[in-house]
Formats: C-alpha cells, structure tokens, sequence
C-alpha cells in the first residue's frame, strides 16, 4: 500500500470528510473559544487555500468506539461523497481492559468498505502512541491492529500514514497533560504528515525530533502525576464504571459537507 509521498501535484481535492474519534475531532489543540482545531482542520485548511469552493465535514466525536464509527459515520459520510475519506478509529476500543480485537478490526473494515468506493481516494492511520508504560502494555493489540490497517490499505488502494512509526510523535512533550491527546504541535505534524502522504510539497519535517529534553525534578514529576490523577485519570476511570462515554450526547464536529469559507 502507498505509504510516501512523490510530491506529484495530484490533482486538488474539492472536498474532505474526515470520520473518527477525538484523535480526528481535534482533542487536545485547544482554541480560545474552547474549542478545538486539530490535524484535519489544519489539513482542510491547506486543501481550500488551492480550491475554490472547497468543502469539508468533520463527523468525528470524542470517545467513539469503532462500532460506533462504523454506524454512526460511515454511512453518512460515504453517502456525502467527498473527493478525500480519512478513516481512523480502533484505538479508543484496544486500550480498554478487555477487547476483542479481531472483532475491532472487522468493524474497521465494514467502515472502510463502505467509504472506499465512495471517495477518490481513502486515507488509513497507524495513530500515535505516547511513550511510556501504558504503549508498552497495550503495543501488541496496536500492532495487531495497525498490521491490519496495512491489509485494509491493499484492498482498497488506500493510503497509510504511519504516525505509529514515527519517534517523534511518540516524545510526551506533544501530548497534552491528558496524556491521551496530542497538543497543538502534534496536530500540526500531523496534518503535515497527512499533506505530504497526499503527494504535496513538503513545507517542514513532521518526523524531526525536538531539541533534547530537560527531565523534570522529582517534585515537579510527582505534581505532574497528581494533577493527571485528579483532573484526568479519575474521571475516565468514573466514566468506565458507569458505562458513559465523553462524547454522549455529543452532536458531529461539522456534520454537513459544506464550504469551507462557511465554517472558518
């Protein structure tokens, strides 16, 4: 499956949906209103600076599993028929205690199955992983899943982007304090790197690491911990006993294919 860029001038793309989970909503690039921006806002943003009448639809939601996905955005968004699908989700289903990843990775593929006939060009992710120990407890079921995201790319003819591979996006320093989100400097590497796997021109290196890292004294470590605990750790833990999700509720960051000019 393709995974570089040839920096060919493709032929532009007229129109974007982008489906999935937080990753895709934006969480955590922060914006003053309180919202938030993201990759795929970035990306969409480059895309109608060269197309007029551009138009774009985010149907992410924050905490969505892929099931959910699957039913509740692929079909709206294959029936919108946009030139460029992104399709990224899995991961919120293998981090949790128990997963049945075979059956993650079917749902994965009835999502694509649908959006790939229906678009141009389909566009797969392996999504980043914070270094650290919860990766490392949960790679293998990344890897398994990711492994088939390669597989879904070879039926289709899909592009990957490969975010997993990628050191880089692994340096906690571009993750937000939820430690489960990417920062603003994250997402902005990742539209770059969605970008470049397009066949544009490079306009900086997504893949180069930060400057070395100066480790925090134990104190500062220590508070670090504490605060994630109190404002992030436990309430997602909350939310697992309860069986709520943070997206309950929770209407499509922009649920209609509609120019761009109309939602900046």
């Amino acid at each position: 499956m393709p995974m570089n860029a040839t920096y060919t001038h493709p032929e532009p793309y007229s129109s974007f949906v982008a489906v999935g989970d937080s990753f895709t909503e934006g969480m955590s690039d922060g914006l003053p209103d309180g919202s938030y921006r993201g990759w795929a806002d970035l990306l969409a943003a480059r895309l109608a600076a060269r197309t007029t009448g551009f138009r774009y639809a985010n149907l992410a939601v924050r905490g969505k599993l892929i099931a959910q996905i699957a039913d509740e955005q692929a079909h709206q968004a294959a029936a919108m028929g946009a030139d460029l699908v992104t399709l990224v989700g899995g991961l919120n289903d293998v981090l949790r205690p128990k997963c049945d990843v075979d059956l993650v990775c079917a749902r994965l593929a009835e999502a694509a199955d649908r959006l790939a006939p229906s678009c141009r060009q389909l566009v797969l992710m392996r999504s980043p992983g914070r270094r650290g120990p919860v990766l490392e407890r949960f790679r293998p079921r990344m890897e398994q899943l990711f492994g088939f995201v390669d597989e879904l790319a070879e039926r289709h003819g899909a592009l990957v982007v490969d975010l997993f591979g990628a050191d880089v996006l692994g340096d906690p320093r571009l993750w937000a304090e939820d430690r489960l989100h990417l920062d603003a400097e994250g997402h902005r590497r990742v539209a770059e790197a969605v970008w470049q796997a397009l066949g544009y021109p490079a306009e900086s290196d997504w893949r180069a690491p930060l400057p070395p890292a100066t480790r925090p004294g134990w104190a500062a470590r220590r508070a670090a911990d504490a605060r994630f605990a109190r404002e992030h750790l436990g309430p997602w833990i909350g939310r697992r006993l309860t069986g709520r999700s943070s997206g309950d509720g929770r209407p499509p960051k922009r649920a209609e294919l509609l120019p761009y000019e109309a939602l900046s």
